[in-house]
């Protein structure tokens, strides 16, 4: 049985938010310094104009600006009118309108997208979880459309259920060649101790039989990334808790085969990952004596940047694949595919040929993938 992870950043399309260079502490200064500006009684004419180059900063300026619209259904059509307007107009090539409306999402590269693809297909996996899809309909043309184009069988069984993030990052589990998902169990609505929504998506419980009978517990997961939160760290320990508390509870239950996997976004040293990485006996595959990766050739390849896999492969761990002990021990090869990740100035690995940009990269994930006889 082979199984990979892959925080695929979308299919097809991705929220503008998600795009551009992050802006990391500046953001949370500017925001606080906003705020606390807003907060004056009396706002003096310096004040005024440190308001307006925040809010520029920000991005204030890129707001849609559009007049307000109502779109709504009559006889099978699909017709909009403007607030101001009395007539609607009809969705027809008459009107120069198809029935669809600019959203809060760009189109991705289509080069980036055949990248994702080509990712996955080299690794070929039986059962593939994915993080960061879209929607269901994206997921079905890309398994149908893309994977033939690699020699990849597409995937004969597919299951997204919407997460608690409205971004379109949900979690997506795949499989082929026997393995079937038999069940799913959803913890959308886990509660942290303040009574809000723990996770950012999901944690569900995916039952999986292999096809020689057994059954693989898969739980993925996508803790919070939000380097701008004030409380993300606190955050990602909170759900890293919560996932081993039901790792425990089904390892409790019997169910000894268990997959814990997705991405963490912490590297494996931080405390907030320490109740799943160090309070529980699940195991990394990237630790597995026989884990392949290509070597980085570039000006750091000859020692290990800290967060990174191990020596040599120097991308920073954000995405993880974690199995009990009872799995573990019939891992016979594990690897990450990084061909369809850019290299930064420092790094240098083999990509793939058509990646001449970074708009042309699949994701800034790895792929990772373990091959296990069970």
């Amino acid at each position: 049985m082979k199984i990979a992870t892959y925080n695929i950043e979308n299919l097809f399309h991705r929220d503008k938010q998600l795009i551009g260079r992050p802006m990391g502490k500046n953001l949370s200064d500017w925001i606080s310094e906003l705020d606390r500006l807003m907060r004056k009684d009396l706002k003096s004419v310096n004040d005024q104009d440190r308001m307006r180059d925040l809010s520029f900063l920000l991005g204030f300026q890129e707001v849609q600006r559009n007049t307000y619209a109502v779109m709504r259904k009559k006889g099978g059509q699909l017709y909009f009118r403007l607030r101001d307007a009395s007539d609607e107009k009809k969705a027809t090539e008459a009107t120069k309108w198809n029935g669809w409306l600019e959203v809060g999402t760009k189109p991705i590269n289509e080069a980036s997208t055949e990248n994702k693809a080509r990712s996955i297909a080299n690794v070929d996996p039986d059962i593939l979880i994915l993080q960061e899809v879209e929607d269901r309909a994206s997921l079905l043309q890309f398994n149908q459309d893309l994977f033939p184009k690699f020699d990849c069988a597409p995937f004969e069984q597919t299951m997204m259920f919407q997460g608690n993030d409205p971004r379109g990052l949900e979690l997506a589990v795949l499989s082929k060649n026997g393995y079937g998902i038999r069940s799913v169990h959803s913890h959308v609505n886990d509660r942290d101790e303040r009574g809000e929504i723990l996770f950012d998506r999901d944690c569900a419980e995916y039952s999986i039989t292999t096809p020689k009978g057994k059954t693989i517990w898969i739980l993925p997961n996508h803790f919070v990334a939000n380097p701008e939160r004030a409380d993300a760290e606190t955050r990602r320990k909170s759900q890293a808790m919560r996932v081993a508390e039901i790792y425990e509870r089904m390892s409790l239950e019997g169910k000894e085969n268990i997959v814990v996997c997705g991405t963490f976004n912490d590297v494996s040293f931080s405390d907030a990952l320490t109740p799943l990485l160090r309070c529980t006996d699940l195991k990394d595959i990237s630790k597995h004596p026989n884990f392949e990766v290509d070597q980085d050739y570039g000006m750091e390849g000859g020692y290990q940047r800290l967060g990174a896999y191990r020596m040599g492969v120097n991308l920073k761990q954000r995405d993880y694949l974690l199995f009990s002990p009872n799995l573990f021990s019939e891992v016979v090869r594990g690897g990450l595919n990084r061909r369809g990740v850019w290299p930064d100035r420092k790094s240098q690995w083999t990509i793939y040929p058509n990646i001449i940009d970074e708009i042309h990269a699949a994701s800034s994930h790895p792929v990772l993938w373990a091959e296990l006889d069970i």
